[in-house]
């Protein structure tokens, strides 16, 4: 065998070899006893990959040596540095990530005072085809696997400053509902990342049956993408309106408290000239009002190719004004790392034109 055919096998090998990361604690217990290593060595793993969040067996020391090449041999952690980042100069930063199809995709780390938030992807590319999105215009590329998106998280140097996680990356969540509810389950359970669930927003435009499962499966707080609150409009702008009425969306939501700690916003882009009057702040308003919800409205930043204009200050504060005074509680959100291409889907699409010229 010549050394292109070893490095081959060699790689193939690696890929089929199991994924720790994403798996849950007793997941991780189980698979180590079919490997024939002792129940306690289960929760070592348990211990290293989440608490101690190594990225080779090498550094698990409390695990024997022999127990160590058995891991190396048929698993691997799933673990892997960004490609590129680009920092902003109010803090923010963003992080390229490799996948398997060599299209990256984005996590932005978000600080703000006392918190900082991280934006996370969960799909390569996107199928809903959202007029404003620039993730859409990339087509879909596949799903990403759970330890694909706790990666995210895992391996960016402000791992440890992490108070908030928002899907709200690349990608429709409920659209990848399965991997998503697993890396949500690994990031809240006590004996894993032990992340509170009320510290966890998932963003979707409201795909079933994902929205149910979401609803049902997790108590993390939710966002739906409303952005118009006419059918006929939002459907010129967001497709899945056809399939997926908003009206069908909040009838939904309404089956479900959200008086408590679990929290439900709706995200409203506004566009100049088009969903920014008063019309459509009080269409808006009759379409919430029987939920208990915020409203965050956000200031729309252009993309290529696309012909929508942005809103002025004035419309803006009048329209989250008239909410406020009509009982919705609405904030106006900041604005951050517009310096470097923060808006979701930008920095990889510019990466991507770098990387072909």
């Amino acid at each position: 065998m010549n050394q292109g055919n070893r490095e081959e096998e060699s790689c193939v090998k690696e890929q089929e070899k199991k994924v720790l990361l994403g798996l849950l604690p007793d997941e991780l217990t189980q698979w180590a006893i079919s490997l024939g290593l002792p129940r306690y060595a289960g929760k070592q793993l348990v211990d290293w990959i989440y608490r101690k969040r190594v990225t080779s067996f090498d550094e698990m020391t409390n695990l024997s040596l022999k127990h160590r090449a058995l891991l190396d041999r048929f698993a691997r952690i799933g673990r892997a540095k960004p490609i590129a980042a680009a920092s902003s100069k109010d803090g923010t930063r963003k992080y390229l990530f490799a996948t398997k199809g060599d299209k990256p995709i984005e996590a932005v780390y978000i600080p703000d005072h006392d918190r900082a938030t991280l934006c996370i992807s969960s799909q390569v590319g996107c199928k809903m085809n959202c007029l404003f999105c620039m993730t859409g215009k990339q087509g879909f590329n596949g799903n990403l696997e759970a330890h694909e998106i706790l990666n995210q998280l895992l391996s960016i140097p402000e791992c440890d400053k992490i108070t908030n996680i928002v899907y709200m990356g690349m990608g429709e969540p409920l659209d990848n509902v399965d991997e998503v509810l697993r890396s949500i389950h690994c990031l809240t359970d006590p004996k894993a990342l032990g992340m509170s669930p009320k510290r966890i927003t998932l963003s979707s435009i409201g795909i079933e049956p994902g929205l149910t499962r979401f609803l049902e499966e997790c108590t993390c707080n939710m966002a739906i993408s409303l952005h118009n609150a006419l059918p006929e409009e939002r459907l010129a702008i967001m497709p899945i309106e056809r399939a997926m009425p908003i009206e069908k969306t909040i009838k939904t939501l309404s089956k479900y408290n959200f008086s408590g700690q679990r929290r439900l916003t709706f995200e409203y882009i506004l566009f100049g000239g088009l969903n920014d009057d008063d019309e459509h702040a009080k269409a808006l308003r009759r379409l919430v009002a029987p939920l208990d919800c915020h409203i965050n409205l956000i200031r729309y930043h252009k993309i290529p190719k696309v012909a929508l204009a942005t809103t002025n200050e004035e419309r803006l504060n009048r329209f989250c004004q008239y909410l406020n005074k009509g009982g919705i509680p609405t904030t106006i959100r900041a604005s951050r790392g517009e310096d470097i291409a923060a808006a979701c889907g930008m920095l990889s699409s510019l990466h991507k034109e770098k990387q072909s010229n």
